[in-house]
């Protein structure tokens, strides 16, 4: 295998545990532990992303290379690393939980390719001093999700972080997947996760919490300077100009989300990346029906804190806890309030010519929302698939009638035969305001739809697409994992082959586990 350009800039300037035993426990003044991962013992690769391998300077031999698997399988360190877990903490649904901690990740090293610094993590890597009464360890289950959906948010244009390997361990994990006291054994597995750094809300909210403000101070100094360095210096103004930087990043991550329909189902603070990337792949979803109080995870079914419709929010609320986190360095609410107060005006700015795009207005002159509130109020009235409403929006054409516009978009109705009566003349007089708008614009129908089915997938990772791919794997079938993969690589294509994949949400789905609700077992 090539050799990697190994840096270690978190680990030689920010504080590091002083004690060096893996034992769970409280670590206090300090950034983060060293921890070697716990050695697998059978491992095997079951895909690798030759994409993100080039990123950080490997080629596609590299990955089929046998030390390659030793590596990203945590059996053997790269040279000249020193594998750490870092210390955070967190608001876990809206309450504060103290040290988390990453639990079951293990940073294998920095590495430098081509001017970039990418940071390798190896989550499902064994126990660290941070796995409170966890083992440190992942099933096969999450793990392909999580592979999976990170590079599936990348070729949908999402920030988030990337997906470099998955490897089976070869060992078994107990699990209770859905909490009711029924464990059993399943296999566990390995993620390569890749991203600038891990650093997260949390990790800010630890320092403050502890009143560690020195060590607050220079975690901040070091975050601007090696991923903020437009900030030139350390002063009030800069950390301000800092948090900006960060809300914007995170308003623009959401907005992204909800363009897609995707939920992430458990945003906590210790889940937010101060790079504005997607992050901690457990229950997530994306909506098959278009549903703004849908969550995926089952320990938010009460609550639904986590909803889609209130993810903007709950950003918000994130970026509040980060700004308590930092003020210490600023000693001045006002700037930081001012930036707060304005996230969800911009937001819904933002918001509003974002969703006019995915139905094909592109034109400055529309500033309202009027006609966007009325298509969401519309797209509950019966169950109405989210992706292929929109991706079959842009078939439209300016000489239909609105019956004639209505019918080409049927395919997205879960229960055609509701259409009727009050929901018809409903949607009827939708689509007469809609084609009127239409025809003030300047496109073309084929200019239009090329530029709606830019930004409207026509394919993106279902629940139920990564449970067949899941449940295939456990019969060590691991041919839909590639399938998947490759149709997600592409997903605003038309792609003929694959069109079995566009297509609603299966009935045997509305109930099966992994399908509907997940939990944060994995």
């Amino acid at each position: 295998m090539n050799p990697l350009q190994i840096k270690n800039r978190f680990t030689e300037e920010l504080p590091a545990d002083s004690e060096q035993s893996n034992e769970i426990r409280q670590v206090k003044n300090a950034c983060f532990s060293y921890v070697l991962p716990k050695k697998t013992s059978n491992p095997k690769l079951i895909h690798a992303s030759i994409e993100v391998g080039n990123l950080i300077g490997l080629d596609a031999n590299d990955l089929k290379s046998d030390t390659f698997l030793k590596i990203f399988s945590g059996n053997e360190l790269l040279p000249n690393s020193k594998p750490f877990s870092m210390c955070y903490a967190g608001h876990q649904f809206g309450n504060w939980a103290g040290q988390l901690g990453d639990g079951r990740a293990i940073n294998l090293a920095e590495v430098e390719n081509k001017g970039k610094f990418y940071t390798l993590q190896l989550k499902g890597a064994g126990k660290t001093p941070y796995s409170r009464t966890a083992d440190g360890l992942a099933v096969l289950r999450s793990s392909i999700r999580e592979y999976l959906c990170a590079e599936a948010m990348f070729h949908l244009g999402v920030p988030t972080t990337r997906s470099l390997s998955l490897i089976l361990s070869g060992d078994e994990v107990l699990r209770d997947m859905l909490y009711d006291g029924h464990p059993e054994y399943e296999k566990g597995a390995i993620v390569c996760r890749v991203a600038p750094s891990f650093i997260r809300f949390g990790s800010f909210e630890m320092l403050t919490a502890r009143n560690e403000l020195k060590n607050l101070k220079q975690l901040v100094d070091f975050t601007i300077k090696y991923y903020y360095p437009e900030i030139t210096g350390n002063t009030k103004t800069d950390y301000i100009s800092f948090f900006k930087k960060i809300a914007n990043k995170t308003l623009d991550m959401i907005l992204e989300w909800q363009r897609v329909g995707f939920v992430h189902g458990v945003m906590n603070t210790d889940n937010m990346s101060i790079h504005g990337l997607t992050i901690d792949y457990g229950p997530y979803g994306w909506l098959d029906n278009y549903d703004p109080n849908w969550t995926p995870n089952t320990t938010d079914r009460q609550h639904k804190r986590y909803r889609f419709g209130n993810q903007p929010n709950v950003a918000q609320w994130n970026l509040y806890q980060l700004a308590n986190a930092i003020f210490p360095l600023v000693n001045d609410a006002a700037p930081l309030e001012a930036i707060l107060e304005s996230f969800q005006k911009d937001f819904q700015v933002k918001y509003n010519n974002m969703m006019l795009s995915k139905i094909g207005i592109f034109s400055t002159k529309e500033t309202n929302s009027i006609l966007i509130d009325y298509l969401e109020h519309n797209l509950q009235l019966s169950e109405t698939d989210m992706t292929i409403f929109f991706r079959k929006l842009s078939t439209i054409s300016l000489k239909d009638t609105a019956i004639e516009a209505l019918e080409k978009i049927k395919l997205a109705f879960y229960n055609p035969s509701e259409i009727q009566q009050n929901i018809l003349e409903t949607w009827l007089e939708w689509f007469s305001q809609y084609l009127e708008r239409l025809n003030v614009e300047s496109l073309s129908d084929e200019g239009r739809k090329t530029k709606m089915n830019l930004i409207n997938p026509k394919y993106v990772l279902r629940n139920y697409m990564a449970q067949m791919s899941i449940d295939l794997a456990n019969k060590d079938n691991f041919s839909l994992i590639d399938e998947l993969y490759q149709l997600l690589r592409k997903p605003y294509d038309e792609q003929p082959k694959n069109e079995k994949w566009f297509a609603k949400r299966p009935d045997w789905a509305r109930s099966k586990v992994g399908c509907s609700m997940l939990s944060c077992s994995s």
